[in-house]
């Protein structure tokens, strides 16, 4: 059974699986890394009325499955997330290495792709990227 979500005016249910990288694909999303930015991403989604139902990082890319409200274009909450993730990072970790400077720790582009009724297919497959780290959201 879906559960759809409301505004005012509307009932939708508007949910995109998410993939970016960090820039020259460098594999620095590492294990202290990796605790802080699932919360951050969490919080940073609310901000646009947004929810991460998945996600899962990767030493090399990040996966999501966002649920994004119609009224907010799929770049504009992304691109907010990578934002001020990046920036996060770079007041963060920025002192410890010189690799995390804030607008270019992630790579300009990203994959995006509309889920509709493959929905479990996805969630298990962001779930099982990789069996031996943990996942961020359950």
């Amino acid at each position: 059974m879906t559960k759809y979500q409301s505004l005012k005016h509307s009932t939708w249910e508007c949910k995109y699986h998410v993939v970016f990288i960090p820039k020259c694909r460098k594999k620095v999303l590492c294990a202290q890394l990796r605790g802080h930015l699932g919360e951050v991403c969490r919080k940073l989604a609310q901000q646009k009325e947004s929810q991460v139902e998945e996600g899962h990082l990767m030493p090399g890319h990040v996966h999501m499955l966002l649920s994004i409200p119609p009224k907010f274009a799929v770049a504009q909450v992304v691109g907010f997330i990578k934002g001020k993730a990046a920036i996060h990072i770079a007041r963060t970790y920025g002192e410890r290495k010189r690799n995390f400077v804030g607008q270019h720790f992630w790579a300009r582009g990203y994959f995006v792709s509309t889920v509709g009724r493959d929905e479990a297919a996805i969630r298990e497959y962001i779930r099982h990227q990789e069996k031996r780290t943990v996942a961020w959201i359950s």
